[in-house]
């Protein structure tokens, strides 16, 4: 039964390659109008996934549609209303910007007229007008970017796939692609990110689903996911020589749930960084010992997983993307 509210409705989805399994019976739905995030390490099955909704491969069991629309059985109704803005750029350098987007809207079936229109808009929307006439190879990545997002929204879909959408640019693309993500949702796209960084599906998202080997962990809002974040504080420190017996005494430190060594840092997880930087001032200063390094860089998405979750450390042999 299809709820008229759903722009994406997911039941059961497994994919097999071989022994593989990159997808094991995922559930969810993304409601219209939702800045949907699917958030996982890298191989945890989000670019297998995002290929099933696109019909780009076909799901080994269990079922998926769009607008209603099952993504097998009536795939060309399915694909109309999408759209992929791929993490790697799929415009060809040796065109120009302006090429790039007419051929795109000419592959959608839209018409020159209405191509041309919607080209001219989006350019002068995404700020690369004045470079419509020089050739991709000449963009940088950033522009790249932004031209791959415009080559995507050429025909009007209701809902955008963004595969990682601000990977390998500079802080000023990053930003700059991130308020034109909230731009297209304030409009009315629903939009599908996939991302295995943290920080940006807290700052983008509605909605938030964790899929980790192939199975969904956790679907909740990002504060919720933050919460969850701020109890696993991390402080990393590193002293000028080795202390015997040190590893027991930090992992008593107050607000200090765990410690581990990386090489000569020790890494400690806290729920009250603050504390745990002074404690361990003191520790130094009792020990005659200096700091070299200390830093505080924020959770990983592993730390998160395991709070939320309870499941031990996500990584090791990851299936495919």
């Amino acid at each position: 039964m299809h709820d008229d509210n759903q722009a994406i409705a997911v039941e059961g989805l497994v994919k097999r390659y071989g022994d593989l399994i990159a997808v094991d019976g995922i559930s969810f739905e993304v409601e219209r109008g939702e800045l949907f995030g699917f958030l996982g390490p890298n191989g945890a099955g989000k670019t297998t996934t995002v290929n099933i909704l696109t019909g780009v491969s076909l799901p080994t069991s269990g079922s998926a549609s769009i607008h209603g629309h099952d993504v097998v059985k009536d795939s060309f109704r399915a694909k109309e209303s999408v759209n992929v803005v791929p993490e790697v750029s799929n415009a060809y350098v040796e065109y120009t910007a302006w090429n790039n987007l007419m051929f795109t809207g000419a592959l959608y079936g839209v018409s020159r007229k209405e191509t041309a229109r919607r080209a001219e808009e989006l350019l002068r929307a995404f700020d690369l007008y004045d470079k419509r006439k020089v050739k991709v190879k000449g963009f940088s990545q950033g522009m790249r970017r932004k031209l791959v997002i415009a080559m995507a929204l050429i025909n009007k879909p209701r809902v955008l796939f963004m595969d990682e959408p601000t990977t390998g640019l500079d802080v000023q693309s990053v930003i700059a692609i991130r308020e034109m993500v909230r731009d297209l949702n304030r409009e009315g796209i629903t939009v599908f990110l996939t991302t295995h960084n943290l920080a940006e599906a807290n700052i983008l998202c509605d909605r938030v689903a964790i899929i980790n080997r192939g199975r969904i962990v956790a679907t909740d809002t990002p504060e919720n996911l933050k919460r969850a974040a701020h109890s696993v504080q991390v402080v990393e420190v590193s002293f000028d020589r080795a202390d015997a017996g040190a590893d027991e005494d930090f992992a008593a430190l107050p607000a200090v749930k765990e410690a581990t060594r990386l090489g000569d840092k020790l890494r400690l997880l806290t729920e009250d960084p603050s504390a745990t930087v002074s404690a361990l001032t003191r520790y130094a200063g009792d020990k005659g010992l200096k700091i070299t390094y200390i830093n505080t860089p924020g959770p990983s998405l592993e730390d998160v997983f395991i709070e939320l979750t309870g499941i031990g450390k996500p990584g090791g042999e990851g299936s495919g993307g």
